[in-house]
């Protein structure tokens, strides 16, 4: 028996699964739509839904698909259906190839609309004025600690956190109609992906002037414009194919495990998934024992704080600003009550949001 003959059978098999799903597939989509119908001008996408889906579609998950593999396809099916209710705008840090636009599209799917701002604070001006649905943000890196300007917008800003997405961090060296680093004097990229690259580009291109601009993305079409030739980018692939650069040198960052973590930003509350967070914002007064007193609601309570980072407050000299998350959901009963007491001991607290634990 031939190949194409041992074959036939599997191919056969194939097609006829490749109909089922598409039937069953465009049948999800009818419900999507008729659900959209029914919530009217409410808000169409549930983040505590969506992560409810995923975490069942995981546990149903017998392989031999990864469950990485099974979340990343039912999730761009989510995102199509929920199109079909009414497509999403998703503000990101532009320009087009940013980390921050991988990130958009990791959480709500290729069928959302990535709209690219030229700073954060640009970000949150869209969502707060409705001229986008949500945002998507970096808040910290995993070797270069919290994004600054991220925290201080979070505690003015009246958007909600809905939820949040961890990306892997691969930082590439590319350049115009060249693999290959000799002739390379100058390096742009973001101050954090310079500093992520340092021992690398310590020793690769000693001489080369390390040049900080707004993002990596931006980086690269400023090497691609450029009309000198010895000038490379740090970026991500997927900026090297916007651009239409060549990738010099792969995966230069120091940390091999290396990951941003970003966070969803809109206006409406997310409920309970099972497995949340909250994130939060307090003040104390300044008096002695003051921070221990909060911290100690929380181990009281027996809620785990999973993070705790400070800001100058920019309201008075030498105050601070505590950026917290906590596991758990708001509208959960000790995290309620916790709430409770931690207003009745700080000067100032504000619930960022609740979300789902971040799903692969």
């Amino acid at each position: 028996m031939s190949i194409d003959e041992q074959l036939k059978p599997h191919r056969d098999a194939i097609d006829e699964i490749d109909a089922t799903i598409l039937t069953l597939l465009n049948r999800r989509a009818a419900h999507a739509h008729t659900i959209g119908e029914l919530k009217g001008t409410g808000a169409v996408y549930r983040p505590e839904r969506e992560a409810a889906v995923l975490r069942r579609i995981q546990d149903l998950n017998q392989g031999p698909l990864p469950d990485e593999s099974v979340a990343r396809l039912f999730r761009e099916i989510m995102s199509e259906c929920l199109a079909v209710e009414r497509p999403l705008t998703i503000a990101y840090l532009g320009p087009q190839g940013t980390f921050t636009q991988q990130a958009a599209i990791k959480h709500f799917g290729h069928a959302a609309h990535t709209h690219a701002c030229m700073t954060v604070d640009d970000c949150f001006k869209l969502v707060e004025t409705r001229q986008a649905d949500y945002l998507v943000a970096p808040l910290e890196n995993s070797t270069e600690g919290s994004i600054g300007r991220t925290l201080d917008l979070l505690a003015v800003s009246a958007l909600k956190a809905c939820g949040e997405v961890v990306v892997r961090v691969h930082h590439n060296l590319m350049r115009r109609n060249s693999r290959d680093t000799a002739g390379i004097t100058k390096v742009f990229a973001h101050a954090q992906a310079l500093a992520q690259c340092n021992d690398w580009l310590g020793r690769n291109l000693p001489q080369a002037e390390r040049i900080p601009v707004s993002s990596n993305a931006e980086a690269a079409r400023l090497v691609a414009e450029s009309d000198d030739a010895s000038v490379a980018a740090i970026a991500a692939v997927t900026a090297a194919e916007i651009y239409r650069l060549d990738i010099v040198a792969e995966c230069i960052e120091d940390e091999p495990n290396n990951t941003t973590r970003f966070i969803v930003l809109g206006h409406q509350d997310t409920g309970p998934s099972g497995s949340d967070k909250t994130s939060l914002v307090v003040s104390t007064p300044n008096r002695a024992g003051a921070i221990m007193s909060l911290l100690q609601t929380f181990a009281d309570a027996g809620i785990s704080m999973t993070k705790i980072e400070s800001r100058p407050s920019k309201s008075a000299l030498w105050e601070y600003l505590f950026f917290i998350d906590i596991e758990g959901h708001q509208q959960d009963e000790k995290v309620e009550k916790a709430l409770q007491v931690l207003s009745s001991r700080a000067s100032f607290v504000k619930v960022i949001g609740s979300y789902p634990n971040v799903v692969l």
